[in-house]
């Protein structure tokens, strides 16, 4: 338990630190210099603290572990998996609102996002890739889970570590733009997708025996879904119900206990 408090501990730390330029006013304090994607920086709170937590409690050689977990790309249909399925369930949640809109489809929008016109769609990806993507699942699956998961089943370790990951996004409600004008009901929405991302990652994470590397291409693919031009507020709400309904049927196909077809769960945190 203490490696578990201590990592989130320090990925609240600092991540809450390095975002404070940009929420500090919540306490009167203004004008502090923050640095171009400074919100980007905040984002490997997770990466940093699941490393330093690894090399107090089990020193060196788990943190090569950890290393070589986040950089297995294997088994390649689950490398597919997360590539493409985000991109596909965009396009059918656009075909969907089509047909109750006939608002046309511009597929070349999925390749844009309005946060940085200047980035080419490679551009944006390996920065999705690098600070979301590795930022927070070297953290949250490559650590965090694998240490909930010895306690209590994969579906309940991802239900505790939803709780934990949104927290982490708290200061966030006060400077990022889409969430400082979420009301009560839009929070309530946003952490249950984050409970639906948390049982798919579980998911590939057991399924993969415990690649990062896969993880964190699902969370760059997702996020850029639905952050591109082309995922207006009907398809935005369309995605979420198309991959809730995909988050409660590998609840029932794989069952709560592994959220895998494998005979056991990745729960070791030193497993190759």
């Amino acid at each position: 338990m203490k490696p578990l408090l201590t990592f989130f501990a320090l990925a609240y730390l600092i991540s809450w630190t390095i975002w404070l330029p940009l929420y500090a006013h919540i306490f009167g304090i203004n004008n502090l210099p923050a640095l171009p994607y400074q919100h980007a920086l905040g984002a490997l709170g997770p990466l940093l603290a699941s490393f330093i937590t690894t090399f107090i409690f089990y020193k060196k050689e788990a943190a090569k572990i950890l290393f070589k977990k986040s950089i297995k790309a294997k088994p390649l249909i689950y490398l597919s998996i997360a590539l493409l399925s985000p991109f596909l369930l965009a396009t059918l949640a656009a075909t969907i609102n089509y047909f109750v809109t006939h608002e046309s489809i511009k597929f070349a929008d999925l390749l844009t996002t309005k946060e940085f016109p200047q980035f080419s769609f490679l551009t944006f990806f390996f920065y999705n890739l690098f600070f979301l993507g590795f930022g927070e699942e070297v953290g949250w699956r490559g650590f965090a889970l694998p240490q909930l998961q010895n306690k209590m089943n994969a579906l309940t370790a991802s239900i505790v570590l939803t709780m934990f990951w949104a927290l982490w996004h708290l200061p966030l409600f006060y400077y990022r733009p889409g969430y400082t004008q979420m009301g009560v009901v839009a929070i309530v929405g946003w952490i249950f997708s984050l409970l639906t991302g948390s049982v798919l990652l579980t998911w590939l994470y057991n399924s993969t025996k415990g690649s990062i590397f896969i993880c964190a291409i699902f969370h760059t693919t997702i996020d850029i879904a639905f952050t591109a031009n082309f995922a207006n507020k009907n398809i935005v709400n369309y995605m979420g119900f198309l991959i809730t309904i995909w988050g409660v049927l590998t609840i029932v196909i794989f069952k709560p206990k592994l959220l895998s077809k494998l005979q056991n769960k990745n729960t070791e945190m030193l497993a190759a």
